[in-house]
This record gives C-alpha cells, sequence and structure tokens, in this order.
C-alpha cells in the first residue's frame, strides 16, 4: 500500500504542487499515515481472489480477447499506477503491426487520462475518451435496466462520478462538463425525468474546494427528504473498485439510512457486462485500431 501511494501521490498530474514543497510531506507526514487508513477501507472489499479493480480489469481483457481473437488482436491490460505497469503491457504488444491504448477513463481529465498519456509517451495512438459514445452508453443503460429488472425501480437515481479539484476544471479540464454530459445521456437512455435523478461527486481529498454538488451530501438530503428508495450508479467507474464498493455501497449507505433514508443499493458497475466488452471493442475499432466487423 505504501508503494503504491508513493507512485500515485508522487504524480505531478494527481498533486499540482510545487515539487520541492510537496515531496517532504508526501514522504515525511502523508507516508506514515496515510497507508494503515487506506489498508483498513481495502480490507473492507477484499475479495479471496485479490482487489477487485485487478480482478475485473483481468476480466475484461480476458473476454476483450476473446472477442477480438478471430480477427487477430492481441489485448494486454495494465495499471496506471502499480503491476502491471503500461510500460510492461507496450512490451508485451511490441511486436505488433499497430499498437492503441485505451483508458479506461470514459470522461478525460487531465489527472486521469493525461497521466496516462504521460507514461505511454509519444507515437503510440491513444484514445482521449468515450463519454458520449452510444455503445458505452447503451451499456450502461443496459447494465441499470437489467439490475432494476431484479430490484425495482427507485425513486430517485444518483450518478456518482469521482471528484476533481475545482482549480482544475477553471484551468480549462473538460472533466466535469464531459461528467454532466453523460448523466444526461444516461438519464434520456433510461427515460428519467428530471426529478428522477441527480449528479454528484465524491472521493474528495485535502483542503482544496473540489466540484459539486458532493455525492454525500446529496444522499443527506435524500435521507432528510425521507426518499423510500434511492439507487446510486457510478458511471465514470467501469469497474466496481474502492470509490464504488467501499465508499458508495458502504459509507453512502450509511449516510443515507442515518439521515432517514429508506432502502439504499448501490448499481454495479459494467464490470465484465457483455454490452460493456462490445463497446470496447467498437470505441477502438471506430479509432481505425481495428478492421471493421465483416
Amino acid at each position: 500500500m505504501r508503494r503504491y501511494l508513493a507512485e500515485f501521490l508522487a504524480d505531478p498530474r494527481v498533486v499540482r504542487l510545487p515539487r520541492l514543497l510537496w515531496l517532504p510531506i508526501l514522504h515525511g507526514i502523508v507516508l506514515r499515515t496515510r497507508p494503515a487508513r487506506s489498508a483498513k477501507r481495502y480490507q473492507a472489499i477484499w475479495t479471496a481472489e485479490g482487489s477487485p479493480l485487478a480482478l475485473h480489469t483481468q476480466r475484461q481483457a480476458v473476454l476483450l480477447r476473446a472477442f477480438l481473437s478471430k480477427q487477430d488482436i492481441s489485448v494486454e491490460y495494465a495499471m496506471r499506477y502499480g503491476e502491471p505497469t503500461i510500460r510492461s503491457g507496450l512490451d508485451k504488444l511490441s511486436g505488433s503491426e499497430k499498437i492503441v491504448v485505451l483508458p479506461l477513463y470514459p470522461q478525460y481529465s487531465g489527472s486521469t487520462t493525461g497521466s496516462v498519456r504521460d507514461a505511454v509517451g509519444g507515437g503510440v495512438p491513444m484514445i482521449d475518451g468515450f463519454h458520449d459514445h452510444p455503445a458505452y452508453i447503451g451499456a450502461l443503460a443496459a447494465s441499470v435496466r437489467e439490475q432494476w429488472q431484479q430490484h425495482g425501480e427507485p425513486d430517485v437515481l444518483v450518478m456518482s462520478f469521482h471528484g476533481l479539484p475545482l482549480r482544475e476544471i477553471e484551468r480549462g479540464d473538460p472533466y466535469l462538463r464531459q461528467c454532466m454530459h453523460t448523466a444526461q445521456l444516461l438519464a434520456r437512455a433510461l427515460g428519467l425525468a428530471k426529478e428522477r435523478f441527480r449528479v454528484g461527486f465524491q472521493s474528495r481529498f485535502g483542503a482544496a474546494a473540489w466540484i459539486r454538488p458532493y455525492t454525500a451530501t446529496i444522499l443527506r438530503q435524500l435521507g432528510a427528504e425521507r426518499t423510500r428508495r434511492v439507487h446510486v450508479a457510478c458511471p465514470g467507474f467501469v469497474a466496481d473498485c474502492l470509490e464504488t464498493l467501499e465508499e458508495i455501497a458502504i459509507e453512502g449507505r450509511q449516510t443515507f439510512l442515518e439521515t432517514g433514508g429508506g432502502e439504499f443499493r448501490a448499481l454495479s458497475c459494467l464490470n465484465e457486462h457483455a454490452a460493456w466488452i462490445d463497446a470496447m471493442a467498437r470505441i477502438v475499432r471506430e479509432h481505425g485500431a481495428l478492421p471493421a466487423r465483416p
């Protein structure tokens, strides 16, 4: 955990403070306390097979590889931080005629997709995002509808995206605009009236102002209003992870129920949904990296 956090929090795309100021704080204070707190949160969601994020990502790669096998397309997966590294993935594909990198961040941000570009380097084609791609929106809608068929529809659907410091938006980062566009497209695909969905942002840390409204604030408001049934979907996460399984499914549930809410359900991310595997192939194919489907 300490090694992972050291790599993640040392990325200048993630923490935009002068290195001479931030690195002593990171190594002298943050990495002495945060790994233990983070480890406790991970324990709450860890599986017998390991990290849910790593597990779902690996399965997605296996399914996409099988989906594309008849076209003689190789698929490797990598993590921006930790193992397997982006460099190791590129090395495995080094003999390929053409390589394309698909960061699994639907909405572009310099701190996520931009950081992947830094790690990939120049000369390798990369897809900068797919926040409004019809196949991605269709996969989201299909996944949500299937879960509603099992559990019933909510009175309110909260769409929760990862947060971003407000100063990044003020500097021109398109992330907030793209999140709102995704939410509107998904609401339209689900046939939701304006009063039946909310958009919030989660995973805030540090003292800086982050984009609002915060998901936790929305859940407190809905709980105080005695909302009968609330579901939370996380369209910006294509695989379940700490932010969805612990922050939403555990902490979010507690926030909603403690403030007076009724039924709460955290909807699963796309994970291995067949429509998502198909969407990934379509997104890459339309960027000219794969041959058209016969």
